[in-house]
């Protein structure tokens, strides 16, 4: 049995830790005023201030949620997806304009959103703001829409068109019904879906295989190192960040796998 560990002090990622929290939730929790700032040098906190803390960090779980906030792009493909519209980055900034959608926090200062707060949006309150944006296009979408409405790589989308012939206005775009027709398909649905899965695995496996000749590669120079081949050890850092990179990769494989199972 490991022996517990009794901080006078904690850092941002042991503060985290402490409280149950990854560390966007940390951040975001500080930035809207629920959790407390350190209050001891080097940005730490003390082990009181970290005790006093526990249900300002069960408040940040409640109100924030557990998966990451994300960006404009994704946050218009999840919409798009959802309302089967072509929403884009601008709609996004006009949902929040109107006040229908909030900007929980920032990265690298561009605003990030909630998953739950875009899925919890008024289909027809998005309908309306894509439907304004695209004025008398309202009707017909680009391949580049289309993809976004059915969640498919643009080169799918444009393989199953042709396929299916799917007709095109002399702008070169979809009527909206064909492509909802599409996603309503559920053996093509099922199938597309199958086909992203094996593209996802093949590039998991390609990362997967790249990492472990990282590990390799670090175990030859400390072996080098060892029988006195090499005067310096190698650099530790390099090895954490592959093997932590390892059962990343490793755990979404068995995900894909189980998935088909």
């Amino acid at each position: 049995m490991p022996a517990q560990i009794n901080r006078t002090e904690y850092g941002a990622q042991q503060f985290a830790g402490h409280l149950g929290l990854t560390r966007w939730q940390l951040r975001v929790g500080r930035e809207h005023g629920i959790l407390p700032a350190p209050d001891l040098d080097g940005d730490r906190w003390s082990a009181a201030r970290a005790e006093e803390a526990g249900e300002a960090g069960k408040e940040v779980i409640a109100r924030f949620g557990g998966d990451p906030p994300i960006g404009s792009t994704r946050a218009a493909a999840r919409l798009a997806a959802r309302v089967g519209l072509d929403v884009e980055r601008p709609d996004i900034e006009v949902l929040v304009a109107q006040g229908a959608l909030n900007v929980v926090s920032s990265f690298r200062g561009h605003p990030v959103y909630l998953m739950r707060d875009l899925d919890q949006l008024a289909p027809d309150a998005v309908r309306t703001v894509v439907t304004t944006r695209k004025g008398p296009l309202s009707g017909t979408v680009d391949s580049g829409g289309a993809a976004a409405i059915l969640g498919w790589p643009r080169r799918t989308f444009d393989r199953i068109a042709a396929e299916r012939e799917l007709p095109t206005d002399r702008l070169g775009r979809y009527a909206l019904p064909d492509v909802q027709a599409l996603r309503a398909d559920e053996d093509l649905t099922r199938e597309i879906a199958e086909e992203k899965r094996h593209l996802t695995l093949k590039r998991m496996r390609k990362t997967e295989a790249h990492v472990e000749d990282v590990i390799r590669a670090w175990t030859l120079r400390c072996s080098a190192y060892v029988d006195r081949d090499a005067d310096q050890p190698p650099d530790i850092g390099p090895l954490s960040r592959a093997i932590r990179s390892l059962g990343t990769v490793r755990g979404e494989i068995e995900k894909q796998e189980r998935t088909a199972a």
